[in-house]
């Protein structure tokens, strides 16, 4: 059995999606698992974000992907990017003030109720 082989046994894997891809060959990616609550004893959701390294830039915002610990290849990244698991849509952000907020459509005003005719009044009829 190589040495290799048998390193990668010992080391962590996870599952998580990607947060941020901005950085040259390092995407932020965050785990999120189920944990009790000390004192509670609820079920709570906690999450961690780890800096991962990625060779070939080849993770985007939202994927999934699977990542192995490994030694240190910075002050931060003790992660390597194994594969992406599966594409996300991505983070889609929206221009303030764009001409698409605003609609095509004319808008209508309400019609007013049709007037209706007063009663002729008592001092007209006697």
């Amino acid at each position: 059995m190589s040495a290799q082989l048998l390193r990668n046994n010992f080391r962590k894997k996870r599952v998580g999606v990607v947060l941020s891809d901005k950085m040259q060959k390092t995407i932020v990616v965050q785990i999120r698992r189920k944990a009790l609550h000390p004192l509670y004893g609820k079920v709570i959701e906690k999450a961690t974000k780890f800096k991962v390294h990625d060779e070939k830039n080849e993770a985007k915002t939202g994927d999934r992907v699977l990542i192995q610990e490994t030694r240190p290849l910075s002050k931060d990244k003790r992660w390597r990017l194994v594969e992406v698991v599966e594409r996300g849509a991505g983070r889609v952000k929206k221009k303030r003030g764009s001409s698409e907020d605003i609609k095509e459509t004319p808008e209508t005003l309400p019609q007013s109720a049709p007037k209706q005719q007063a009663p002729p009044s008592a001092a007209a009829s006697a």
